[in-house]
């Protein structure tokens, strides 16, 4: 669960420098190569764990509880990566299709690879809107195509994908990853993986404004409490803010490689995969 942003907070965002600070709550470890976190509205925190790239079948989502203890909550999927919740489902994005999980931990595809407008090379974050749909990031295979397979897809609630913006559309559009929504469904944030920076998209016109940069492998974003946006570098292991008082600060450094980091439903505490690590560290934001 995270909080969402009106896009009022945006209007003045530039680059600026400092640091801020936070510390570490708690650090587990154990986990298969974590890539994204999802805490829903009692508190339990959700980890995607992707396990060994490209071998199928032996990915599996964990659950923390709020005791603390972690145990499988669904398992058998590819690479899955970015979480998102819609209700009481929780939506994965695993390789090249789109899971749904109940409850119970059982799963099935809610959106298969051919129902994309192009074959899927490596499915990223997942972020809801409030109307019920999903919107993907396609990061493409950067080595091979080049950038040229990147894209955001929306998906509708009876899973029906649409293109939001591809490289076709608009070259800046490499590897796009993680992603962020504002509360109508029109403006959505998103970081490049392949240039590190952070873009402003206006869905309705198409119109791409650049926010920030310097985020060097941009993964995830979140929203705080304090209406800042968290990106999270998976190449040089840190976490960046980015507020609405213009100011883009170094929040933490010292993890192996920041995957798609989530937040607490207080929009207090930010929750760090860290992939080669195979820890999840709770960090709290003062």
């Amino acid at each position: 669960m995270q909080n969402r942003f009106t896009t009022g907070m945006l209007a003045l965002l530039m680059l600026a420098s400092g640091i801020a600070h936070a510390h570490d709550v708690k650090k587990l470890s154990g986990f298969k190569a974590p890539e994204s976190v999802v805490a829903d509205k009692q508190g339990r925190v959700f980890v995607s764990e992707i396990g060994e790239f490209n071998k199928d079948g032996d990915g599996q989502i964990s659950v923390v509880g709020t005791n603390g203890r972690v145990k499988v909550f669904a398992k058998g999927m590819n690479d899955p990566k970015g979480l998102a919740f819609i209700g009481e489902h929780l939506y994965v994005a695993d390789k090249d299709r789109i899971l749904k999980v109940a409850p119970n931990g059982s799963w099935t595809v809610f959106v298969d690879k051919s129902a994309f407008p192009a074959p899927p090379l490596f499915l990223n974050d997942l972020e809801p809107d409030l109307q019920g749909n999903l919107y993907v990031s396609e990061s493409g295979d950067i080595e091979k195509k080049g950038g040229t397979a990147g894209a955001i897809y929306k998906i509708n609630p009876a899973g029906k994908v649409s293109t939001i913006i591809n490289h076709q559309q608009n070259p800046r559009i490499m590897a796009p990853n993680g992603l962020l929504m504002d509360d109508t469904g029109d403006v959505l944030i998103f970081v490049d993986f392949a240039t590190g920076i952070l873009y402003r998209l206006d869905i309705p016109n198409q119109h791409l404004i650049q926010l920030a940069d310097g985020f060097g492998g941009g993964d995830g974003l979140v929203l705080s409490a304090n209406n800042s946006i968290y990106i999270s570098d998976f190449l040089n292991g840190k976490i960046y803010s980015l507020s609405i008082e213009d100011e883009v600060k170094l929040v933490k450094e010292g993890f192996q490689s920041v995957a798609d980091i989530g937040i607490t439903p207080d929009g207090k505490t930010l929750l760090v995969p860290d992939m080669k690590a195979g820890t999840v560290t709770w960090v709290h934001l003062h």
